[in-house]
């Protein structure tokens, strides 16, 4: 069900994903998100040392096919995320298109060839990849087929559920690419810096609930967030209770009901920023019915990160939890 929904999420972002502008509404959290989590979406920040790949190898890919890359001159990740790890990891260069939701600065000026679930195969074949980096959500299956028919190596790197996951998926691109060695200096550098942010975490008692909404006005799609949504370990992380899941909600994403939203009673709203501007800001989003009944539409209290980081659980995690913890407490110390 959790690949199923991640899926669904990612298809809707890239539908937004070059869109929106700012309408951000009223709420004291807002300039802290455009300074925090807006800022740490531009750029990536690559390791200081550029690693020269070692192949050929062989890795296990996370669909259980044996991968065996020979070169790695020109790489196409088909996610935002995987193409962070590769610009990471020093390797931007070897990086010959982007996914639409690839959207730091080092890599907008690399052509689109894929929206996720929208793969084309003749786009990705016309670069002459040596190795594809893909999601377990990634498709449709017939174009990824097609990809492997052609004979390029085909990595799929499972999916990020959670802090636990940020090593393994930088390490399996690391390994795919010949660079082991790079991707455990970067997997230590990531856990450090999410370890410094939670090491300065106000420690409370009453700890916040939080409820994440995913928010496409445009599509009409809303929804409220389960255990399975993605994003309970990092509210937990930043010392807050998932409002959703605490509340029982059984699916990973619920369509926002009056009676969903006060079961879950939360103090605070965590929403992408695209998914904010869709709505109309914080006037629009306490317009959503039951929003404006919960302690958190009443103080008009939202945590906003952009979409291209949010759910990464990738090399700039660690800039994702400080700008939450950032939102969520400023005004509470």
């Amino acid at each position: 069900m959790r690949v199923r929904v991640a899926g669904a999420l990612l298809a809707v972002l890239a539908i937004t994903a070059t869109g929106c502008s700012s309408e951000a509404g009223s709420s004291a959290s807002e300039p802290a998100a455009e300074a925090g989590a807006g800022a740490a979406a531009d750029r990536v920040e690559p390791l200081t040392d550029t690693p020269a790949p070692r192949l050929p190898v062989t890795v296990r890919s996370s669909d259980g096919r044996d991968v065996t890359v020979e070169d790695a001159g020109r790489v196409v990740p088909l996610s935002g995320s995987l193409s962070e790890i590769v610009f990471t990891l020093g390797l931007g260069d070897r990086v010959v298109a982007r996914d639409i939701t690839a959207t730091f600065a080092q890599a907008e000026k690399l052509p689109v060839v894929t929206r996720n679930h929208d793969v084309s195969a003749e786009s990705v074949l016309s670069l002459k990849p040596d190795l594809v980096l893909a999601e377990a959500t990634t498709g449709p299956a017939e174009a990824m087929s097609q990809i492997r028919d052609a004979g390029i190596p085909v990595l799929v790197v499972a999916p990020a559920r959670g802090l636990d996951d940020v090593g393994p998926r930088i390490e399996a691109v690391a390994d795919a690419l010949g660079v082991s060695a790079a991707g455990k200096e970067l997997t230590r550098r990531s856990e450090q810096r999410i370890a410094a942010v939670r090491k300065d975490i106000p420690q409370r008692t009453d700890k916040p609930r939080v409820a994440f909404l995913y928010l496409r006005g445009s599509a009409s799609v809303y929804l409220i967030g389960g255990r399975g949504s993605g994003a309970t370990s990092l509210l937990e992380a930043a010392g807050a209770v998932d409002a959703g899941a605490e509340a029982g909600l059984k699916k990973d994403f619920t369509a926002i009901t009056t009676e969903a939203l006060a079961q879950a009673a939360p103090d605070a709203i965590l929403v992408m920023s695209k998914g904010l501007e869709s709505v109309g800001g914080m006037d629009g989003l306490v317009g959503i019915p039951g929003v404006a009944q919960t302690p958190a539409g009443m103080d008009r209290r939202v945590v906003s990160v952009e979409d291209g980081v949010l759910l990464n659980y990738g090399p700039r995690t660690d800039q994702v939890l400080k700008s939450i913890v950032s939102q969520l407490y400023e005004d509470t110390e």
